[in-house]
């Protein structure tokens, strides 16, 4: 019974510094960005996403963290930013339905490039079935919000 407990709380605590150890740096690379305008001068170069989706521009550099980084990175993005009040809920729905859908492209297509995979028809086709599906469930809630806001207005 002991050495069960002792097995939980041990690797209970691995996983909470190996989180630490990914999570903490990355808020401090975020703040450094932000006192250096860092990701003010990187986010213009993603409006025309952040535009398709109906997303806000903010929303669109944590969404290319986890893109290219996978979803460990990007989620520690999100996570600030929301913190910061910087993400909508629609915005942190639409950026974590597309990481859930499209993540890490560069590392999964590596690997599977090892394996004898296509890179450009993986990458390809994980970024087009991605940015349809995630159009299309923004315009559906772009116009259900349309429509809650024309049912409250008297």
């Amino acid at each position: 019974m002991f050495t069960i407990l002792k097995e939980g709380f041990s690797g209970s605590a691995k996983s909470i510094i190996q989180i630490a150890v990914i999570v903490i740096p990355l808020i401090i690379v975020m703040q450094i960005a932000k006192d250096f305008n860092i990701i003010d001068k990187i986010t213009p170069i993603f409006n025309p996403i952040s535009t398709i989706f109906g997303i806000e521009k903010e929303a669109s550099f944590p969404l290319i963290i986890g893109i290219i980084f996978g979803l460990t990175y990007g989620a520690g993005f999100i996570i600030q930013s929301i913190e910061e009040g910087i993400l909508s809920k629609k915005d942190t729905f639409l950026v974590t339905a597309f990481l859930c859908l499209c993540h890490a492209v560069f590392e999964d297509t590596l690997i599977f490039v090892a394996i004898g995979g296509n890179g450009l028809h993986i990458i390809t086709i994980r970024l087009i079935l991605t940015f349809i599906v995630i159009y299309v469930i923004s315009r559906v809630m772009n116009k259900r919000e349309k429509t809650v806001q024309q049912t409250t207005i008297p």
